[in-house]
Order: C-alpha cells, then structure tokens, then sequence
C-alpha cells in the first residue's frame, strides 16, 4: 500500500483505540494500571486474535500483509460503526472509492449549468474535494456570493471553516463542521497520491484552529441527509435538508446538493419571499 495510506491506516486504528474504555469490552485490570485512555495494542490484538506486534506494526504504518478477514475482527474489537468499518476496509484497499483520476473533470456540460439554476432552492454541484464548480442563483444568496470569489476559493470545506460570515449564520455550525470534514476525510484518506490535497489540508490546519483540532480526530463519514441551520441577517430563521446526489453523468467525483426547506418551519416561504420569488 502507498506511504500516506498507510499512515493514515495506523492513525485511523490509533484514535479509534484510545476511544475504547476496557470495560465496554469485557476487560478489567488485565494488564495493571492505565497511564493513558483507552485500550492498549496488546488488548486490541487479543480481541481481534492477532499477535501483538503484528497489530503494533500495522497502527505504526508499517508494510505488512493483512487479510480482510483479519481487516473485519480488528473493526469488530474495536466497535466500529458501520461507517468507519467501511472506512477501515477501504484503507486496507478491500473496498476501494472510485478514483476521480480515472474520470477527470473537463468541464460542466452546459445542460447540468441549466438544471441547477432551475432549481428553486440552494443548489451546487461540487467535487469530492469540496470544490464547488456549479451554483444557483439561490446558492449565491443564501450561502455565500460565489460569483464575487475567486476560482481557488469556491470550496465548500474552506468556506464553512474559514469565512467568518459563513459561520457566524449557520445555526447548528459544530455539527454541520464535523458532518462535513469527516466525509472530507474518508476522501482523503482513500487518496494518498491526489497532488493537491496534501497542500490543501496543511492550508486549512494554518488557516482554522477548529479545522486542525476536529482533523486530529480522525473521524469519517459517507454522505446522508443532513439538517442545515440558517440565522440569515434579512431572511431570518431557515432550516433545510442537504441532501445530496452522487456520480452526475457517470463522473464519481461530482455530486449535486440541494438544500431543500424543512416543512412546517415557514423556510421555504421566507426564502422565496426574500429572493424576490412567490411560491407556485
């Protein structure tokens, strides 16, 4: 496996140990006292029926050979979510993500352009590097003005954690922030040679102390309908749905949102009012 893949493995299994206290396993003063949170690599390589230094080897980045039957007790002994099990797999390349490599983005067909601003909610259409290529008018007002930024900065991560505007009106910010990196992160993970994210990653830990700190952690995620909370300074109150539609036109690495409004919260009403719209 790559380098970077397989720190990031030996990372990954690291952060989800120490969140493991014994006694959710069944294990009680086994090996002494604990200086440090967590199960030890020798407890974890017990449950999972590895050797210990096989298992020290693997957390260390280390080339060695792992089976995915030996993949899936390790994700057991360490409860992972069916989610980060996944993850977990895809590290050990038993479950890989489409390579965007293989499908690169030449451009936005124009039909897609027209689709989007037809949609009467916020709408993007962004690469699984979060970089926003597509927009709606709705977008542009409720989000933040793309049409005033610079190509470079047109992405979303970068947006949420870094634009202080951005921030200080989306509502339910530290849960929208951590939603949004852990799938940044199962992305990254998945592509130790992508040229751009190493850079792009280092940026933003200089650039957002709570992007460095919520980095560190580790956690993951696939995409699923999320709630997303608007204090807009002249609209007020909005509460939508992001739900998002992936692999646009055969291309893996492009997927659609749309913000869709919550029913029974007035969003919709508000939204289109402010926007200068009525609804049909």
């Amino acid at each position: 496996m790559e380098v970077r893949k397989l720190k990031a493995l030996g990372q990954f299994l690291r952060s989800r140990r120490e969140r493991i206290q014994p006694a959710m396993v069944g294990i009680s003063g086994k090996y002494g006292r604990r200086r440090t949170p967590g199960l030890r690599r020798e407890e974890v390589a017990e449950l999972a029926e590895v050797s210990t230094t096989w298992y020290t080897w693997l957390e260390q980045g280390r080339e060695v050979r792992v089976s995915k039957d030996v993949i899936e007790r390790i994700g057991r002994a360490l409860l992972l979510s069916p989610e980060e099990h996944l993850h977990l797999q895809r590290l050990a390349n038993y479950d890989r993500m489409a390579d965007p490599s293989a499908s690169p983005i030449n451009g936005i067909d124009t039909g897609l352009r027209q689709i989007v601003e037809q949609i009467r909610y916020p709408a993007i259409i962004a690469t699984f590097r979060t970089d926003v290529l597509v927009w709606n008018r709705m977008a542009s007002i409720f989000l933040t003005d793309f049409d005033s930024l610079p190509k470079e900065e047109c992405n979303m991560t970068r947006l949420v954690f870094a634009d202080s505007s951005l921030r200080q009106n989306i509502a339910n910010w530290d849960e929208f922030a951590r939603y949004g990196l852990a799938i940044f992160r199962s992305y990254y993970d998945q592509h130790p040679d992508d040229p751009l994210l190493e850079e792009y990653v280092k940026g933003l830990c200089n650039d957002s102390e709570s992007f460095a700190k919520l980095w560190q952690l580790h956690d993951v995620q696939d995409k699923k309908a999320v709630r997303f909370e608007l204090n807009h300074p002249e609209a007020g109150p909005l509460i939508f749905t992001l739900n998002s539609f992936s692999h646009i036109n055969g291309n893996p690495d492009l997927h659609l949102c749309v913000y869709t409004p919550e029913e029974g919260t007035f969003t919709e009403q508000r939204m289109l009012e402010f926007a200068g719209q009525s609804i049909i």
